[in-house]
């Protein structure tokens, strides 16, 4: 059923109530406004950083397809600062999108990805575009730099128990309101 415009305007909004144009109109406004306040952009995933063993949840903050991920940390005995750039794909996986470091050492690739170059004292390795279901660590309070979502940071690693296996996962967000936790 299409309702007209021009029915609203010619007979004037309040003299169109009780029209037959009327009828029409108010029910086509309210699937809109309807659907207008069931789409406005809500965080449809959470991203979650869980002990391993106990599930203990220590972080949640809110996370969307196309959100940023950076994991910095500190890189073996060389304490090599490392730099990981993720986004959120479709599935919520993590898609490791980029590294940086500023020198090589043991166990640090020399091609990781199908773009290397130097930039302001940083080896960058970029378009890897491997994928992660979830991110496992033993966290220590030196080596795990920041976490940053979306520009924001949400996380220490002194701020998270030291030397534990930690677990950082995308999820879809639980109906209700959500409760950010830090």
């Amino acid at each position: 059923m299409r309702v007209s415009l021009a029915c609203m305007t010619r007979h004037g909004v309040w003299r169109a109530l009780g029209s037959s144009c009327a009828r029409r109109a108010v029910p086509a406004f309210l699937i809109l406004l309807l659907w207008g306040c069931t789409s406005r952009p809500t965080h449809e995933a959470v991203l979650r950083i869980h002990d391993w063993k106990t599930g203990r949840v220590y972080v949640e903050a809110p996370a969307k397809v196309n959100s940023r991920l950076l994991f910095a940390w500190v890189h073996s005995l060389e304490k090599i600062p490392w730099n990981e750039y993720y986004h959120v794909d479709e599935r919520l996986n993590l898609i490791l999108d980029e590294i940086t470091f500023p020198a090589f050492g043991a166990g640090i690739p020399e091609n990781k990805g199908r773009v290397t170059f130097v930039k302001d004292g940083l080896i960058h390795m970029k378009e890897i575009d491997q994928s992660f279901a979830e991110l496992v660590w033993l966290n220590s309070h030196f080596s795990t730099r920041e976490l940053v979502l979306d520009g924001t940071p949400i996380t220490r690693g002194s701020e998270l128990p030291e030397h534990t296996r930690l677990r950082l996962v995308i999820e879809k967000a639980d109906k209700g309101e959500p409760k950010w936790r830090k």
